[in-house]
């Protein structure tokens, strides 16, 4: 059994309630008789897991708390294995632990207890309450009523980010064995207003319902976001580069063209399927889902060896 497929380690770990399913995340490959390919995708901020420790410990109720989410993201990617492609989807939420962030990127305001220097974060999204375990939904409000210990992050460490990226390492790896090459596209969601920000195009057209994160061309090869924006255009939607978005702790991680490994993040505008008020699919799920089903044949049937 790998590590990552021991739960009750993590159970204990977070004081998670015995019994329930806390399994920190979810994979799925290909169907037997279904040509696999290199393509990885992951889902890492669409966890919808929020263990009562934590809920205790915090002033908000729970639907206040689940602001911060990519709600649906995972479902919205969830046949990519008929396309070929391994997922893997984090069941803990982001506000539990961050699986996008650098593990230790920790506020040490936040904690009762001095952190070791190597858990001192900084930076912009420390700053303003994004960091591995976050002080604030997206709207600013503060989560927890009370100051953390560092045993509490050092336990979500254990029992979302580590097995999460174990396994998440463990795909591409497989990938690139058997193909030469790994391609990791990292699904996201952003706010309506957060898309609104967005420019497209050379003339800086307002808003987009798609952002591609390549970390400005570091993390994959620039025929991939090539092929995904020609893939969206093609249905009509809007597609902007890096800005605001260019790709979180997976994208530069993994990133790694010259060791053929490609990754890209692909954040979709909310108002496309997402009714933000009640967080429930909205009327266009079903055609969204279907136009990216559309994107994952056109990967499926790219042509690879080059890269």
């Amino acid at each position: 059994m790998k590590a990552w497929e021991s739960v009750a380690a993590a159970r204990d770990l977070a004081g998670l309630e015995a019994g329930a399913d806390m399994a920190p995340f979810v994979v799925a490959r290909p169907p037997a008789g279904t040509p696999g390919g290199p393509l990885v995708f992951a889902s890492p901020h669409s966890g919808r897991i929020y263990p009562a420790p934590m809920m205790d410990a915090s002033h908000l109720d729970a639907a206040a708390i689940r602001r911060s989410e990519d709600a649906y993201v995972d479902r919205l990617i969830e046949r990519g294995p008929a396309f070929g492609a391994s997922t893997i989807a984090a069941r803990l939420a982001r506000v539990f632990l961050d699986v996008n962030r650098e593990p230790w990127e920790l506020d040490p305001a936040m904690f009762e207890d001095e952190l070791p220097p190597y858990a001192r974060g900084g930076g912009a999204r420390v700053a303003a309450g994004l960091g591995a375990i976050a002080r604030v939904v997206r709207e600013g409000e503060e989560i927890y009523a009370r100051k953390l210990s560092f045993a509490e992050a050092r336990a979500r460490v254990e029992a979302a980010h580590r097995p999460y990226h174990e396994a998440l390492a463990g795909l591409i790896g497989e990938a690139r064995d058997r193909h030469g090459v790994a391609i990791l596209i990292d699904w996201h969601s952003m706010p309506a207003a957060a898309a609104r920000q967005a420019r497209v195009g050379a003339g800086g057209g307002a808003g987009a319902d798609m952002v591609l994160g390549d970390r400005f061309g570091a993390a994959c090869s620039p025929a991939l976001p090539r092929l995904v924006e020609l893939e969206l255009t093609a249905r009509g939607y809007a597609v902007a580069r890096n800005t605001p978005f260019a790709g979180g702790y997976t994208t530069e991680h993994y990133g790694r063209p010259a060791r053929r490994v490609h990754a890209l993040q692909i954040e979709i505008d909310r108002a496309l399927y997402l009714d933000e008020a009640a967080l429930a699919p909205a009327a266009g799920f079903a055609r969204l889902k279907a136009d990216l089903e559309g994107v994952f044949a056109a990967l499926a049937g790219a042509d690879w060896t080059g890269f």
